[in-house]
């Protein structure tokens, strides 16, 4: 499988409001760990050193989530998840 990553425009949307930038889900999909999600996708895992302000409070990691599908020769993001602690 390749490791080319593509984002659907709901999971591109989703991005700033979420606090994730395209190069974290691109690293989380190609270097994160990988499991098993409803409705036949893939979900996929990494935390990241935060150390910063979001919302109003501090977090020193950031763990970002991006659900996706195969699809041709690359994994179609759906969606994307961040957990701030």
């Amino acid at each position: 499988m390749s490791t080319t990553v593509r984002l659907h425009p709901h999971a591109a949307g989703r991005l700033i409001e979420r606090g994730v930038v395209e190069a974290e889900v691109i690293a989380t999909v190609t270097d994160g760990e990988r499991f098993q999600a409803k409705f036949e996708r893939i979900g996929f895992r990494r935390n990241f050193a935060f150390d910063d302000v979001w919302r109003g409070r501090q977090y020193a990691t950031k763990q970002v989530e991006a659900y996706a599908v195969e699809d041709d020769d690359s994994w179609l993001v759906i969606t994307v998840i961040a957990r701030f602690f």
